[in-house]
C-alpha cells in the first residue's frame, strides 16, 4: 500500500506534471464563466515556470542533501562488504534491447565495484528490484551481474537482492539477505543527495553501515548559477522535491527516525 500510494502521490505533485495540470485547468477555465480565475491560474503558472528557468531553486534544495554526508577518502583497512543501492539501471530497456542500459547515477555501481576490487575480502551486494508501479517483472538486480563481472568482481563474491521496490525495502531486505554480524564493517554506496534517506532507512532497520556518497552534482564551492534554462531548472527541482518529500514521507510513516539524518545520528 505504501509503495503504490507513494508512486501515485509523486505522479500528482512532481513539478512537470503539476505545471501541466495547472496549464490544462487554467485553459479550461478560460472557456467558462470562471475565466478570470483561469487567467489567474495561467499567470501564476507562467511566473512559476519563469522562476524555475531562471532561479537556482533546485540547486538550493539539492546542495544541503548532497553535502549532508562528507565524501570518504580512506576506508578501514578491512571491510566485510559493500552495498550498492539500485537506481542506476533501466531494467525494462535492458531486457528489451538485450544491452545494459544505465543512467547518470552509474557511480553507484562503478564505485562499489572499485571498493570491492581494493578489498578482495569483501562481499559486494547489489540491492534493487523494480520501482515501477506497473512492471514488477523487470528488476535491476536480475540484469546487473554481467557488469560487475566485467568490472572485475568474481560471481562468488556478489549477492543480489531483487525484491526491494524502494529505499526502505533496500535496507530491510538487504539486511535479511546478508544477516550482518556484530562488529562487521559494511560500506553503503549511493548518490550523495540520496544518502540521508538511505542511511536513515538502514539505521531504522538496525544496521549501522558506513556511508560512502557518490554521484555528486556540484563542486564544493560552486556558486549558485542563475540562467535561463527550463530543462535544467526543472530537472534539478524535480530531484530536490522528490528527495525532500521522500524524507518527510518516510519520517511520518516511521521508516526513518529523523527528518534529515546526519552523520553522527545514533
Amino acid at each position: 500500500m505504501f509503495f503504490a500510494l507513494s508512486k501515485i502521490l509523486w505522479f500528482l505533485v512532481s513539478p512537470a506534471n503539476l505545471i501541466l495540470i495547472l496549464i490544462i485547468a487554467g485553459t479550461a477555465l478560460m472557456w467558462t464563466r470562471w475565466h478570470r480565475f483561469g487567467r489567474t491560474v495561467l499567470t501564476i503558472t507562467a511566473f512559476g515556470i519563469l522562476a524555475i528557468a531562471t532561479l537556482p531553486i533546485g540547486d538550493w534544495m539539492l546542495r544541503p542533501l548532497e553535502n549532508r554526508f562528507p565524501s570518504i577518502q580512506t576506508l578501514p583497512e578491512r571491510i566485510d562488504g559493500v552495498i550498492s543501492v539500485g537506481g542506476a539501471v533501466n531494467a525494462v530497456l535492458t531486457l528489451d534491447r538485450k544491452q545494459l542500459s544505465l543512467n547518470d547515477s552509474v557511480e553507484r555501481l562503478t564505485e562499489a565495484a572499485a571498493i570491492a576490487r581494493r578489498h578482495p575480502e569483501a562481499k559486494l551486494v547489489f540491492t534493487g528490484g523494480s520501482g515501477n508501479l506497473f512492471n514488477q517483472v523487470a528488476k535491476e538486480a536480475d540484469v546487473v551481474l554481467p557488469l560487475f563481472e566485467t568490472l572485475g568482481i568474481a560471481k562468488s563474491r556478489i549477492l543480489l537482492e531483487n525484491k526491494s521496490r524502494n529505499t526502505y525495502e533496500n535496507a530491510v531486505l538487504t539486511k535479511a539477505l546478508v544477516k550482518p554480524q556484530p562488529g562487521e564493517v559494511w560500506v553503503l554506496v549511493t548518490s550523495a543527495l540520496h544518502m540521508p534517506r538511505t542511511i536513515g532507512c538502514f539505521r531504522k532497520a538496525g544496521w549501522k553501515v558506513l556511508p560512502y556518497p557518490v554521484d555528486y552534482q556540484f563542486t564544493k564551492n560552486e556558486p549558485f548559477q542563475w540562467s535561463f534554462n527550463l530543462g535544467r531548472g526543472l530537472g534539478r527541482l524535480n530531484s530536490g522535491i522528490h528527495e525532500w518529500l521522500g524524507l518527510i514521507f518516510y519520517r511520518l510513516t516511521d521508516r526513518i527516525d529523523s527528518y534529515f539524518p546526519m552523520p553522527n545520528d545514533a
